[in-house]
């Protein structure tokens, strides 16, 4: 590649290198996880369980409901379509930013109460979730502020000195 090429085109010829197998599998694992995810606040949604609150409404659906697609679209552009470049700007301009939105929200109006949590799973698997309680959900949504919000900061960094360092390899092998 030339040193004149602009940022997309390098990141554009580093995404088409391929997914390594590891990583598609991850993503598809994520994409599985999440689609779980939306079923189940469905479920608990349409069997009226009381995990929702009544301070659930439209714009706290959005930001639950969105939050588990964001990462069907990215884990599915990566994992299962093997996009990686349009996951990555899918990440970059936009997908990170509105997840942590999303979850400062959830939190701010924390329309949940997780003693209802397990009440869909059948008895033998309510182990599973019954230990999560609201202070334990609060302090993990706080770190998922804090992760998606620094991922939102990084993404874009480290994806410019990728593409950056691969241009100035390939210089060199040439």
């Amino acid at each position: 590649m030339k040193a004149n090429e602009n940022w997309f085109s390098r990141g554009k010829a580093e995404a088409e290198k391929g997914i390594p197998s590891g990583e598609r599998v991850t993503g598809i694992a994520i994409v599985v996880c999440s689609v779980l995810m939306v079923l189940y606040c469905a479920a608990h949604q349409r069997q009226s369980t009381g995990f929702f609150t009544a301070t659930f409404g439209t714009l706290e659906m959005i930001a639950l409901y969105g939050y588990w697609v964001y990462w069907i679209v990215a884990a599915g552009l990566e994992g299962v379509l093997g996009q990686r470049l349009l996951s990555r700007l899918f990440d970059v301009f936009g997908g990170l930013i509105f997840s942590g939105i999303a979850i400062v929200w959830l939190l701010v109006v924390f329309p949940f109460e997780f003693a209802h949590f397990a009440d869909i799973l059948p008895d033998a698997l309510r182990f599973l979730v019954q230990w999560i309680s609201n202070g334990i959900a609060r302090v993990l949504m706080a770190l998922g502020i804090v992760v998606h919000l620094g991922a939102a900061v990084f993404t874009p960094i480290a994806y410019k000195f990728v593409s950056k360092r691969s241009s100035k390899h390939k210089e060199v092998s040439e």
